[in-house]
C-alpha cells in the first residue's frame, strides 16, 4: 500500500432473488439472475470475489412477500422483485468451502429471530468459515414478514430499535461471556471435555427476551461476528453508533451523505468509541469497460430493459410505502415511512433543492438502481478514490447488476488499477473477516465495543474477581 493512501474496502452486494437492484435487466439477454438459485453461480461468485481481494460479499435478505405495491403482490412476482427469495444463511458453508479469505455479511432480523438461536447459527457459521462471518443487523420493516412469521402487527420503528438493542445484549452475553477461552479442555484422562466451572449460564431476563441458561457454543475464532448496520434513521443511527462496525450507506448521490457519516461518527465518539473504527461502505454500481465510450454503450444498453414498475415496487416494499398509490409527479418530502426512512431520505432530504416525487425516484435509479459510475478502469477508480477522500467513507458495496458480468469485469480491469494506486491491497491483512476491517491479529471486537463489556465480565469471572 502506498504511504498516505487509504485503503479502499470492497464489498460484493448481492440478495438471492432474481431483482434486487437492478430491476428489468432479468430480462437482458446477458442475464444470469435466474441463476440465483443454483450453488455454483454462488461459489463462482466467492471466486471471483476473493480474486479481487473484496472483504466479503454482503448478502441482503427479506423474510416476506412484496405485497405493497398497489397492494398486491403482482407485480413483485411479475418481475421477481425480491420474490420469490431463498435463505441465505444456507448458502455460506458451500461458499467458504472453495475460498480461504472471503467474509461473508449475513442479513438477519432482530424483529422476528430469536437471539439464543441467530446466536447459534452465527457461531456455527464462524466455526466453519475459520472466522469470517459479519451480521448485518436489521430490524425488518415488512408487514407482511410479521403477518407470516408470527409477531402480527409491524412494531413501530421505536420499538423495533428497542427489540434489537435488548437482543444485541442476548447475542453478546452468549458470545463473548457464556464461556471462557479454555472452557474445553478435552482431557481424555479425567473423560471432562468441558470444565463446569468455565461455562456460566446466559442469566437474560429482560422486556422481550428471557434466555437464563449456559449458551450451547464453544466459543468460536471471533466470538462476536462483525456487526454490520445499514439503517440512517434517527433511531438507526443511534444503534449503528453503538452497535456497528460496518455501515452501509446508500443515497441518490454519495456525495450526500458526508452529513450522515459524520454524524454516526460524532454520536460514536460520544459513546467512547473511536470514530475512525467505524467503516462506511455506499452503495455503488459499476460499469467498466477497457474505455469509456465501450462502458457508456453497455451503459445505455441497460438502461433499455429499465423496469419503473418495478423499481417502484422494490422501493414501495422497502418503505412500507405504496407508491403506486399515489400521484407519480407527488413530492414525497412530507410523507410518513412506516418502514425504512433512510431509503426515502437518500433522496428528499439529503438532496433538499429538489422535490423528488415517485415518477423521479424511479427514473434517478434506472436499470442499475443506484448511483453509478461508467466508464474505463481508470475514470472508475479515478471516481472511486474521489468519494473516498471527499466524503470520508472508507470504501464501497457493489452491486451485482448483471450477474456473471458485473464482478468479474469489475475485478478483472478495476481492481488491478485500485491496486496500481496502492488503494486495494495485493493480500488479505488476515484470515478473519474483522482483519480485513482492523489489521493482523484483531479478531476480537475492540476494547470500546459494547460487547467488550461482556468479555471483560468473563474475564473477571474466570479469575475469581467480584
Amino acid at each position: 500500500m502506498a504511504h498516505g493512501r487509504r485503503r479502499i474496502h470492497l464489498n460484493g452486494f448481492k440478495q438471492p432473488t432474481v431483482s434486487h437492484t437492478a430491476h428489468g435487466l432479468w430480462r437482458h439477454p446477458d442475464s444470469r439472475h435466474h441463476r440465483y438459485r443454483e450453488l455454483d453461480s454462488w461459489l463462482d461468485t466467492a471466486r471471483t470475489l476473493e480474486r479481487g481481494g473484496f472483504d466479503s460479499l454482503f448478502v441482503a435478505d427479506v423474510v416476506g412477500p412484496n405485497v405493497v405495491y398497489r397492494g398486491s403482490v403482482d407485480q413483485s412476482l411479475r418481475e421477481g422483485t425480491q420474490t420469490p427469495s431463498i435463505d441465505p444463511l444456507l448458502i455460506v458453508s458451500a461458499m467458504a468451502a472453495v475460498t480461504r479469505h472471503l467474509g461473508f455479511g449475513i442479513t438477519v432480523t432482530t424483529t422476528y429471530e430469536q437471539p439464543y438461536a441467530l446466536a447459534r447459527k452465527m457461531t456455527t457459521l464462524d466455526h466453519l468459515t475459520n472466522g469470517r462471518i459479519g451480521w448485518n443487523v436489521v430490524t425488518g420493516s415488512q408487514e407482511s414478514a410479521a403477518r407470516n412469521l408470527g409477531v402480527g402487527e409491524l412494531p413501530s420503528k421505536e420499538e423495533r430499535y428497542a427489540i434489537a438493542d435488548e437482543f444485541m445484549d442476548v447475542v453478546y452475553n452468549a458470545w463473548e461471556r457464556s464461556w471462557d477461552d479454555d472452557a474445553v479442555v478435552m482431557d481424555r484422562e479425567r473423560g471432562v471435555f468441558v470444565d463446569p466451572e468455565r461455562v456460566r449460564p446466559i442469566g437474560h431476563h429482560g422486556r422481550y427476551f428471557d434466555v437464563p441458561d449456559v449458551f450451547l457454543c464453544e466459543p468460536s475464532i471471533q466470538r462476536t461476528p462483525v456487526i454490520y448496520q445499514a439503517g440512517t434513521s434517527k433511531p438507526g443511527r443511534a444503534f449503528a453508533a453503538k452497535h456497528a462496525e460496518g455501515i452501509f450507506t446508500t443515497s441518490a448521490r454519495i456525495e450526500q451523505i458526508k452529513p450522515v457519516v459524520e454524524d454516526i461518527r460524532a454520536r460514536a465518539a460520544a459513546l467512547g468509541r473511536d470514530p475512525q473504527s467505524l467503516k462506511f461502505l455506499s452503495l455503488v454500481a459499476v460499469v467498466v469497460a477497457p474505455t469509456d465510450a465501450e462502458a457508456q454503450a453497455i451503459f445505455e444498453d441497460y438502461q433499455q430493459y429499465h423496469s419503473v414498475e418495478g423499481t417502484l415496487a422494490f422501493f414501495s416494499a422497502a418503505m412500507g410505502l405504496d407508491l403506486g398509490s399515489l400521484d407519480p409527479d407527488q413530492p414525497l418530502r412530507d410523507v410518513p415511512v412506516p418502514g425504512v426512512q433512510g431509503l426515502l431520505d437518500a433522496y428528499t432530504r439529503l438532496d433538499p433543492d429538489r422535490e423528488w416525487t415517485p415518477r423521479q425516484i424511479a427514473e434517478h435509479a434506472g436499470a442499475t438502481g443506484r448511483p453509478t459510475i461508467v466508464g474505463s478502469p481508470a475514470t472508475v477508480a479515478d471516481e472511486l478514490e474521489r468519494l473516498v477522500d471527499e466524503v470520508g467513507i472508507d470504501g464501497f458495496n457493489l452491486a451485482d447488476v448483471m450477474p456473471g458480468v458485473t464482478f468479474p469485469s469489475f475485478v478483472d480491469l478495476v481492481v488491478p488499477e485500485l491496486r496500481r494506486r496502492g488503494r486495494v491491497p495485493e493480500r488479505y491483512p488476515g484470515t478473519t473477516l474483522r482483519e480485513s476491517f482492523y489489521g493482523p491479529g484483531r479478531r476480537h471486537v475492540p476494547d470500546d465495543h459494547p460487547a467488550a463489556a461482556y468479555r471483560a465480565q468473563r474475564n473477571r469471572a474466570a479469575v475469581g474477581a467480584p
